[in-house]
């Protein structure tokens, strides 16, 4: 088989597995000229249904598994406890200079991952509020737009505008920023906030609104901005609480990924989100009590689910 070219190579992303926004960072690539494949469990090409934003047009999309020549542009947008074993299995098919998207929820420490990769393997992570959803598992749905922030987790030695040019197709409009810290250190006390609580109680975010959430919402967001400032990224409990209500009003009827991850009976993102929270006050020898108690009932329910 010709070895790809770089003209093809710019244009040929791999998505791993078929969560909504993979899927929809797939759809969007493909509508904008570049080539889609998934990396999934069975060789199988997918036809997918994508609806756009206004839902007010419907395409189908073939999204087929990756050409037989190392993957050199890979978006890993998979649940935070999968990251490391997905890269780990995709290692061996990736090219020496091959770039790699993240996206997930919560935090995880990114030092086992870097040290995986080759030294001339780039590494990225994309935070996104795009919103989508899955009402089959042939269909995505755009359901809300949302910004996208990207960061270089590791040292720039080339062109980088290829990647931040697909990244904006993909889940755009995408801010290019030196330090992805400060954005997911803000988004991890939404989820804080808003996840757990959605989950065991089995409701939409808006039901968070009720006074009789307030006390436990405050505590949870003012423990993540103690932690956060103390590792050097100041957050203002204030208004970051502010910030919490707004997305909650914003997103008041939709369910929370923790919660739907708690109806099917899947593993949630708990440990990188209150559990992160907890390992890094541990280290810092803070105490975050509300924080810990949400990790142990979510855990504690879905181990008995």
């Amino acid at each position: 088989m010709a070895p790809i070219s770089s003209a093809q190579s710019a244009l040929s992303w791999c998505i791993v597995g078929r969560g909504a926004i993979g899927l929809l960072a797939a759809a969007r690539l493909q509508q904008a000229g570049y080539t889609a494949s998934l990396w999934l469990k069975q060789s199988d090409v997918i036809s997918l249904r994508f609806t756009n934003l206004k839902q007010q047009h419907q395409q189908q999309i073939l999204l087929p598994q990756p050409a037989k020549q190392a993957i050199e542009r890979l978006i890993v947008p998979v649940k935070a406890y999968d990251v490391l074993n997905a890269v780990a299995q995709l290692l061996p098919y990736l090219s020496a200079n091959a770039q790699l998207v993240i996206s997930h929820n919560g935090m995880i420490p990114i030092a086992p991952l870097l040290a995986r990769l080759g030294p001339a393997q780039g590494l990225w992570f994309l935070s996104t509020s795009q919103a989508a959803y899955k009402p089959a598992a042939d269909h995505v749905v755009h359901s809300g737009e949302g910004l996208s922030y990207l960061a270089k987790l590791t040292a720039s030695d080339g062109d980088d505008s290829q990647i931040i040019t697909a990244m904006n197709a993909a889940l755009g409009p995408v801010t290019v920023v030196p330090d992805i810290y400060p954005i997911l250190w803000q988004k991890l006390a939404i989820n804080a906030a808003i996840n757990p609580l959605t989950a065991l109680e089995n409701c939409q975010n808006g039901q968070l609104a009720q006074p009789r959430y307030q006390a436990k919402i405050s505590a949870l967001t003012t423990e993540v901005c103690l932690v956060a400032s103390a590792l050097g990224y100041p957050m203002d409990p204030a208004a970051t609480l502010q910030r919490v209500y707004q997305v909650i009003t914003a997103t008041s009827g939709n369910y929370s990924s923790m919660q739907q991850d708690m109806q099917a009976g899947r593993q949630t993102e708990i440990a990188a989100i209150c559990g992160y929270v907890c390992q890094q006050a541990a280290k810092l020898q803070l105490a975050v009590p509300v924080n810990q108690q949400m990790l142990s009932r979510v855990l504690a329910k879905t181990a008995t689910s």
